[in-house]
């Protein structure tokens, strides 16, 4: 009986921590949680992960960056924070995180290619990125930063392929400015207009499938000349 119940608690205990991780990793692909749940430490901590780590890709960067630009204009107490200084400091942690990303590709090599897949890694996602940075050089890290995949795993193959340190600063620095500039001052200078309030779950699916269409051409072409 004492065994059947400790047995019980024990279940009981695994199933709360997995839904509560499962909830978590919910807040995280969700922009609004996110700075609601976490603030601008969270929002910045997630910029530089999704540019940064190799578990960064399923993040919602381009959303939560234009909705932060909204929150900024529309509840300002919860990141504290004026639209200069949002600007910089994602700025700031898309650089640093592009930094990881391109020391993590140096230090790991070419046999990043001869990766297995698992659930943080797909071999797909390098070959798309591979095939953008044949077709626009060093610009990828820039044009890259407006689309998802292409963002996390450019860095990563700018390290992998040595472009020159230098080099890889100068694109990571403007494509960073550029991409937390537009799109936080476009959620900032929309967030005003209640149509936008009420319509910015369209707005986000909008803009995922935008930004999604390049990548998957490119990983459809890729597929094709493979076959």
């Amino acid at each position: 009986m004492l065994v059947a119940s400790h047995f019980e608690r024990s279940r009981e205990a695994k199933g709360l921590i997995h839904s509560t991780v499962i909830e978590f990793l919910k807040q995280l692909t969700d922009p609004h949680s996110i700075i609601q749940f976490g603030g601008i430490a969270l929002l910045l901590f997630v910029i530089f992960a999704e540019t940064g780590l190799l578990v960064g890709f399923f993040l919602p960067g381009d959303s939560l960056v234009f909705i932060s630009g909204m929150v900024c204009v529309s509840k300002p107490e919860l990141l504290g924070v004026n639209l200069p200084v949002l600007i910089l400091s994602l700025s700031v942690a898309a650089i640093v995180g592009n930094v990881a990303g391109y020391w993590f590709g140096k230090k790991v090599g070419t046999p990043l290619f001869q990766r297995t897949d698992s659930f943080i890694f797909k071999k797909r996602y390098l070959e798309v990125t591979r095939r953008f940075y044949a077709k626009n050089g060093g610009k990828t890290l820039i044009i890259g930063r407006f689309l998802p995949i292409i963002r996390t795993f450019a860095p990563i193959l700018a390290g992998v392929i040595n472009v020159d340190f230098k080099k890889f600063m100068v694109y990571n620095i403007i494509g960073a400015f550029a991409w937390i500039g537009s799109l936080c001052s476009i959620g900032y200078f929309l967030g005003t207009h209640k149509w936008v309030q009420e319509n910015i779950g369209a707005i986000v699916i909008g803009l995922i499938i935008i930004t999604a269409i390049p990548v998957l051409t490119t990983f459809l072409q890729e597929r094709k000349n493979k076959q």
